[in-house]
């Protein structure tokens, strides 16, 4: 890697974001290596991004259905009895004045997919009003593949809403255990549907990309995204 190319990346990225690639490696081929670790830092971003794709869409279809079921309206986040705690009715407002805003002849399909990750996975949250007006009647049968308390679940995926926002703001993942972050990813998936989860691993790539970490680092192999 010639030192042209590197002062022209370290300028693009800011040196500060560069250095966070830079920590722990040693020897003169340092800066080469944080660039080839760079880059493979978004190829495993771009990797990871699929499985949390899966995720997302069919966890907010199957709540948004048992929710219909319960309130028996489609736009049931407008139903006084839902009681949204308030970060939820925030985003659940956002949401609604954006799709407005984009399109005034909408219809209650539009909102969902406005509503955030995070505003699903707040729906699970802390809170007896939440386990006995939501989880209990309608929202656990959204989850058939899970056995245990709604505060558990609820953890996993703050757990994995954390992992999805640092790769969709593409912030440095290298240094984490993905191959654990991955595992969890697909039990997630398989809490929904287990038969998606089969289909996600035949489609899957994460572990090939995990998998060449090392030899990418080290120049063996071109990095790529």
């Amino acid at each position: 890697m010639d030192g042209v190319t590197l002062k022209l990346v370290r300028e693009a990225i800011s040196a500060e974001r560069f250095d966070r690639y830079q920590q722990g490696l040693p020897g003169p081929e340092a800066e080469a290596r944080a660039l080839r670790r760079y880059v493979w830092n978004i190829e495993v971003s771009a990797a990871l991004f699929g499985p949390l794709h899966i995720l997302e869409v069919i966890m907010r279809n199957a709540m948004h259905q048992r929710l219909q079921v319960l309130f028996g309206r489609v736009d049931w986040w407008s139903d006084p009895a839902v009681n949204l705690h308030h970060p939820a009715r925030r985003m659940a407002v956002s949401a609604i004045e954006q799709v407005v805003k984009d399109k005034p002849r909408h219809a209650p399909a539009d909102v969902v997919p406005a509503l955030t990750f995070g505003f699903w996975v707040s729906l699970l949250g802390r809170g007896n009003d939440y386990e006995t007006r939501l989880w209990r009647p309608a929202l656990h049968r959204a989850f058939p593949g899970f056995r245990g308390k709604r505060t558990a679940l609820h953890s996993e995926l703050q757990y994995l809403r954390k992992l999805r926002n640092r790769i969709m703001h593409h912030e440095p993942i290298h240094h984490r255990h993905l191959a654990a972050d991955h595992a969890t990813l697909l039990r997630a998936i398989g809490y929904v549907s287990a038969e998606t989860a089969d289909c996600v691993r035949r489609f899957d790539r994460v572990p090939q990309v995990l998998a060449k970490k090392g030899a990418v680092e080290r120049g063996e192999i071109p990095p790529s995204f």
